[in-house]
C-alpha cells in the first residue's frame, strides 16, 4: 500500500507562525491544476504501482478549492491510480471555510476525512497569529462537520503561544475534548526564519515563552489527553477509539508515498524527491517535463537513520529484531547500548525488544534521536 499527498498552495492570507510554501495568488489555480495532473501521469509508477491507501491534502489551505476543484484532482487521481475502495481521504480546512453547503459539497466530492486548523480558542492568540476565523468560528465549524455526517474528524492546535496562559491551554483542551473529534494534533510553536514570528522573536516584539512554561503546557496537553479517553501514539498526536491518521502513520512506518504539487515530498523505500516550491517554476518544469524537483538517493546509513527518526516518535518504537534483521547485528548492538543510558534515566523504556519514549524522552526527543543517528 502507498499514499498521495497533494500540496494545494493557496491561503487567502499567510499566517505569521507558518513557514510551508505558500501563495495569495489564486489567479493561478486552473493552471496549477493542469500541472498537477501532468504531474500525476509522470511520475504515476514512483511508487511501484502499489494500491492508494491514502490521499491528503495539505496546504497552504485546501479549503479554497472549489467542489469542482477538489472533484476534479480526486477524478484524475481514480483513472491514474489503482485507489484502495477503503481509501482515506483527509482534507486541511479553515473553520471560516466549513460552510454547511461547503462541507455537503466535500462529502460529494469523496472527503471523507476532515484536518480542521482551529490553532487557538481565544481570539486575542487566533488575531496574533493571523487567522481568519474567530472562535465560535472553530467550535461551529466542527459541529457543523458532525452534523454533515463526517465522523473521523480531525483538528489543530498550537501550545508555547507567546503569552498564552496555563489556564488559557486547559481551557483549550477541555473545549476541544467536548467536540466531536477522535484525534488531535498539538503541536508547540516553532520559530521558523523567514515568519513574521520568527523577525519579531530577534527584535524582541514578541518573547518566546518561558521553557518551564513551556514543559508544563506539554505535560498537561499529556494529563488532559488521557483523561478524556485519547491514546498518544505519536509525539504530537493523539486518538480516541484508534482513529489514527492512515495517511501520516504510513509515514512513520516508512510506507511509500507520493507527492504532487510544489513543495512537496515523495518517499519510495530507495529515494527521497522534494518538488520545487516556486509555482511558476512548477508549473512550468511539469509543462515541458524539465526538471522540477530535487531527489537524493537513500544510502543503508540514510534508511538507518530514517527509520530511527521516524519510528521513534511513535508509539511503536524501534524494534532491534528489525533493526538487526534490515541493517544488521552491529547496528542493533550500537542501539542497545546507546538506549542503556536512556532507559537508566527513564527517558526511555523497553518491552519485549522494542524501545519506545517515555513522557520524559518525549520532550526532548530531538536530542534524544540525534544520538541514535549514524552520522
Amino acid at each position: 500500500m502507498a499514499g498521495i499527498y497533494i500540496h494545494i498552495p493557496f491561503c487567502r492570507q499567510k499566517c505569521y507562525y507558518c513557514d510551508f510554501y505558500k501563495t495569495v495568488n489564486t489567479s493561478q489555480t486552473d493552471d496549477f491544476l493542469k500541472a498537477l495532473q501532468q504531474e500525476a501521469e509522470l511520475r504515476k509508477d514512483y511508487v511501484n504501482k502499489e494500491t492508494i491507501k491514502t490521499i491528503y491534502f495539505g496546504g497552504g489551505t485546501p479549503s479554497v478549492l472549489k467542489e469542482k476543484e477538489v472533484a476534479f484532482i480526486l477524478n484524475f487521481l481514480n483513472r491514474i491510480f489503482q485507489i484502495d475502495g477503503d481509501v482515506e481521504i483527509t482534507f486541511e480546512a479553515n473553520p471560516d471555510d466549513l460552510t454547511s453547503g461547503y462541507l455537503q459539497a466535500l462529502g460529494r466530492a469523496g472527503i471523507n476525512r476532515l484536518s480542521i486548523g482551529v490553532q487557538a480558542f481565544q481570539d486575542e492568540h487566533l488575531k496574533k497569529m493571523n487567522r481568519r476565523h474567530n472562535a465560535q468560528q472553530a467550535v461551529q465549524s466542527i459541529e457543523n462537520a458532525s452534523a454533515a455526517g463526517f465522523v473521523n474528524l480531525s483538528a489543530d492546535l498550537i501550545y508555547g503561544l507567546p503569552g498564552l496562559t496555563r489556564q488559557q491551554w486547559k481551557q483549550s483542551l477541555a473545549k476541544m475534548f467536548r467536540l466531536p473529534v477522535d484525534h488531535l494534533s498539538a503541536y508547540h510553536l516553532t520559530y521558523h526564519e523567514g515568519t513574521p514570528f520568527y523577525t519579531w522573536l530577534k527584535k524582541g516584539t514578541i518573547s518566546e515563552l518561558p521553557e518551564n512554561e513551556s514543559l508544563e503546557q506539554f505535560h498537561l496537553l499529556l494529563d488532559e489527553a488521557a483523561k478524556a479517553g485519547f491514546e498518544q501514539y505519536e509525539i504530537s498526536n493523539f486518538a480516541r477509539r484508534e482513529m489514527y491518521s492512515g495517511h501520516n502513520t504510513a509515514y512513520w512506518t516508512g510506507e511509500n508515498y507520493l507527492g504532487l504539487g510544489p513543495s512537496a515530498h515523495s518517499f519510495n523505500g530507495n529515494s527521497r524527491r522534494w518538488n520545487i516550491s516556486r509555482m511558476e517554476a512548477y508549473i512550468g518544469g511539469v509543462a515541458s517535463n524539465l526538471l522540477f524537483w530535487e531527489e537524493e538517493q537513500l544510502s543503508e546509513t540514510d534508511k538507518f537513520n530514517e527509520y530511527i527518526i521516524t519510528r521513534l516518535r511513535t508509539k511503536w518504537g524501534i524494534s532491534v529484531q528489525e533493526i538487526g534483521d534490515r541493517f544488521g547485528i552491529k547496528h542493533a548492538e550500537k542501539v542497545v547500548k546507546h538506549a542503556s543510558g536512556y532507559l537508566h534515566s527513564g527517558k526511555m523504556k523497553e518491552n519485549k525488544g522494542t524501545l519506545t519514549l517515555t513522557r520524559e524522552g518525549l520532550f526532548v526527543s530531538d536530542d534524544l534521536m540525534a544520538g541514535f543517528l549514524i552520522i
